[in-house]
């Protein structure tokens, strides 16, 4: 039997508005992991069942490390969510990446420190064992399809490959950090990739995340620093873009069958675990 899909949306700085959601109600939740950032705020978007969370609270009152990850994905988990679309505010770390440009990513370099990255850390009451999950791909590549063959259609310029470098914060980078992740071959940098994305994967959904360019970091020689006026600023200009992208993609996510996507998904989580003797 095909499975019923259900969206989450994850939004980030700037992107965590529920009006777009149609019969709207909330819903207050918590998990064996404490409780998420916010209530669930439940609707419909073009007819798809969605699950709108705000990353930072709905009052942008959570730093990045602050953030509780885990009670994040696994109450969408909870929720009965097959996919999640995040959205996040990046810093540009390549010169032909601007600001105001979309990147869809497909990978991640972690500089964050002591985040939880397992829902499988011997706790009473958590997932029992160790899961050792792969994180290539670490990005969903048949919801990546979906984002990338909408905004070909809607004539949304977005970069189709992108590796995100997650630093902690929440302070921004200094210049020689940012020179040095250019070198890396990070293409954006942000402050929330990481663990999300983990999590997701280790929870079997199938996770997308739709960057939204603000500013050029600060690595350049020329042109304005990396600050939150600006990134704030560019945010706003162009979120019009990123709902119309997201609002698009939702239905034809939910015309596709994704049986095997997802139970391919769920078979990788179950054979990552490692279980006591």
């Amino acid at each position: 039997m095909a499975p019923v899909i259900k969206i989450g949306i994850i939004g980030g700085s700037g992107f965590d508005d529920p009006d777009i959601l149609k019969n709207r109600k909330e819903k207050t939740v918590s998990t064996p992991f404490g409780n998420p950032s916010d209530v669930l705020i439940l609707g419909e978007i073009e007819k798809v069942p969605c699950v709108l969370l705000a990353r930072h609270g709905r009052k942008h009152n959570i730093t990045p490390g602050n953030v509780n990850y885990r009670a994040n994905i696994w109450a969408l988990k909870e929720e009965g969510c097959t996919h999640i679309i995040a959205t996040t505010a990046v810093g540009s770390l390549q010169e032909n990446i601007k600001p105001g440009d979309i990147v869809v990513l497909d990978s991640f370099i972690d500089r964050t420190t002591g985040r939880k990255q397992s829902f499988y850390d011997g706790e009473p009451g958590h997932p029992i064992g160790v899961c050792h999950i792969p994180l290539e791909p670490a990005y969903c590549q048949e919801t990546r399809k979906v984002i990338i063959e909408i905004a070909e259609e809607l004539n949304i310029t977005i970069h189709s490959t992108g590796t995100v470098v997650t630093v902690e914060g929440p302070r921004f980078s200094s210049r020689a950090e940012s020179n040095v992740f250019r070198q890396w071959g990070g293409d954006v940098i942000t402050m929330t990739a990481v663990p999300e994305v983990v999590l997701a994967k280790e929870a079997g959904i199938c996770y997308a995340s739709m960057a939204l360019v603000t500013d050029y970091d600060c690595w350049r020689d020329s042109g304005e620093k990396v600050c939150v006026a600006n990134v704030m600023k560019t945010f706003s200009e162009n979120v019009v873009k990123v709902t119309r992208l997201l609002t698009t993609v939702l239905p034809r996510i939910a015309e596709r069958d994704w049986e095997a996507t997802i139970q391919e998904l769920k078979d990788v989580v179950q054979g990552s675990i490692m279980l006591p003797h």
